[in-house]
């Protein structure tokens, strides 16, 4: 790597005209300097384009038909000379030092780990709702380090990733970049494609603020529409054992797609259940709803349920303040 790597940072919007111009300013707010800002509009119908003609000369911006985020995502991809890429969605905001950490670390760490991912406040409103590492849920016990079974613990649950990570992108090219067949899950399936890569690095510091609920927001569809979230995760399994089977991972990495494929399966069927026009199968579904968050929890608890592993990059320099 270079002394000052060039970083992409890369922003999906649509129909975002109002909160747009806050998301870029962050952006530029970050301490580190060597930042080419790339603005993917995905067919917006409102003043989107005006806004973004404000800010020629100063970032680098293009629209498209409406296509969905993994698409707009992708496109800044094909625009981004950086050797690091990172995301951010057009309603959510970076601590300032966000991509400097970042980068930092991975020159750290070396080549050998793919991606760097930080912690993330989950708010609606003002109001806290999680964090990602809490959410997960995953608790490393050092600030920094490297994450070595990525694959494992995201083949189990779901993680905030796009808003938080930075990528080499030459690894980004290599996978193929986002699924455009998901509309919500894109981002965890990519996610888990990218952990079988190589190790992660992370940063437990909260440096992501992630605003669910905004207008327009995948995260306000899967409020509101949680059937479709349920429909989209069972097509993000079939995916992945599509995937599996092409690029094998182990009679044990099937045995885990195989798994959650059935959970993904019992989970639409339920959702679709609870939220039916028949009222004995909403009172149906809701109690089996209350039986897979049992199932949920038992799981956490079982042995073979991945536990995060991680390694200190510097462990005299490291605070270990916890233990899984």
């Amino acid at each position: 790597m270079n002394q000052s790597p060039l970083v992409s940072v890369i922003i999906p919007t649509y129909n975002r005209a109002k909160m747009i111009g806050d998301t870029i300013e962050n952006v530029f707010e970050q301490t580190y300097q060597n930042i080419e800002l790339i603005v993917v509009d995905d067919g917006s119908t409102d003043d989107t384009k005006q806004v973004l003609a404000g800010y020629d000369g100063r970032l680098q911006w293009t629209t498209q038909p409406n296509a969905g985020a993994s698409a707009a995502r992708n496109r800044g991809v094909e625009m981004a000379r950086g050797e690091i890429v990172a995301f951010q969605d057009s309603d959510d905001l970076w601590h300032p030092s966000k991509i400097q950490r970042q980068v930092s670390l991975l020159e750290r760490v070396g080549e050998s780990v793919v991606c760097c991912i930080c912690n993330t406040d989950i708010v609606r409103g003002d109001v806290r709702v999680y964090t990602s590492f809490d959410n997960a849920p995953i608790c490393p016990p050092y600030e920094e380090g490297v994450w070595t079974n990525a694959a494992d613990v995201l083949a189990t649950r779901f993680f905030i990733f796009c808003q938080a990570v930075a990528i080499r992108r030459r690894v980004i090219e290599k996978i193929g970049g986002f699924d455009e067949r998901l509309i919500t899950m894109h981002d965890h399936e990519m996610a888990i494609r990218l952990a079988q890569e190589g190790p992660w690095a992370f940063i437990r510091t909260l440096l992501v603020t992630q605003r669910q609920g905004t207008a327009n927001s995948i995260s306000r569809a899967v409020i509101e529409r949680p059937v479709l979230l349920a429909e989209e995760n069972l097509h993000m399994w079939k995916i992945i054992q599509e995937r599996s089977g092409e690029d094998g991972g182990g009679p044990l990495w099937r045995e885990t797609i195989e798994r959650q494929l059935r959970n993904a399966k019992r989970g639409l069927k339920i959702t679709r259940m609870t939220h039916g026009r028949s009222r004995a199968g909403r009172v149906v579904g809701s109690m089996a709803s209350g039986v897979e968050r049992i199932r949920t929890a038992l799981g956490r608890r079982l042995p073979g349920y991945p536990k995060m592993k991680v390694q200190a990059i510097e462990p005299s320099a490291s605070v270990r303040l916890r233990i899984c």
